[in-house]
């Protein structure tokens, strides 16, 4: 049976959306494993949304708490908003309260990817605030340390991303994530779905 790694995010201006299809693809490329991208539901009206200039959402369908269970593994991606995640992301997370009390997402492995406006805007502080989300359920965090190798020391371009895991930098919305950043999205995923595949293997 193959080993089921959801990828669920939230995406405004379409960058994490960008992270979220390579990680789809690198946890794909791991033999035996089945890589879904999934959205969470949107908060806010389609008229403030389009005075916010937000991107057109994408046809990725919109995940349900339940449907977290079915995954054998998870990877989480939102932008930040004042150094934490989106409150689309955080709303969804707070309706997961059924699954808290039975502890239904327990021992599931998951990891987080993100994006944020600036080089100071959040790039450890958002997934580091986000780890109590995983640590109630009793989920596995799995940082990506520096498993990317020499593409962790880049000091010549701008690259988001930290050990925590990928990540981009948007700007003011017009920079788009870099090749080195998508790089990096693959190997999260590939990485992630190869820790989700060992640990279904041994229960």
């Amino acid at each position: 049976m193959a080993t089921k790694v959801y990828i669920v995010y939230y995406s405004m201006y379409g960058h994490v959306e960008k992270l979220a299809q390579e990680i789809q693809k690198g946890a794909a490329s791991v033999e035996g494993v089945e890589a879904k991208l999934w959205q969470v539901p949107e908060t806010l009206s389609d008229d403030i949304l389009g005075k916010m200039s937000a991107a057109p959402k994408s046809d990725v369908p919109i995940i349900s708490p339940n449907e977290l269970t079915e995954a054998d593994g998870l990877i989480f991606g939102f932008p930040t908003r004042f150094g934490m995640m989106a409150a689309q992301f955080k709303a969804f997370l707070d309706a997961t309260g059924g699954l808290w009390r039975t502890q239904a997402l327990a021992g599931k492995p998951a990891g987080l990817f993100y994006s944020t406006g600036s080089q100071g805007g959040g790039q450890e502080t958002t997934p580091l605030t986000a780890i109590t989300q995983l640590v109630h359920h009793g989920m596995i965090f799995v940082p990506i340390g520096y498993t990317f190798g020499a593409g962790m020391f880049e000091m010549e371009k701008i690259k988001g991303g930290s050990p925590y895991g990928a990540g981009t930098f948007a700007g003011d919305g017009s920079r788009q994530p870099s090749e080195l950043e998508l790089e990096q999205a693959f190997h999260q995923g590939k990485y992630i779905a190869g820790i989700a595949k060992k640990l279904k293997g041994t229960a």
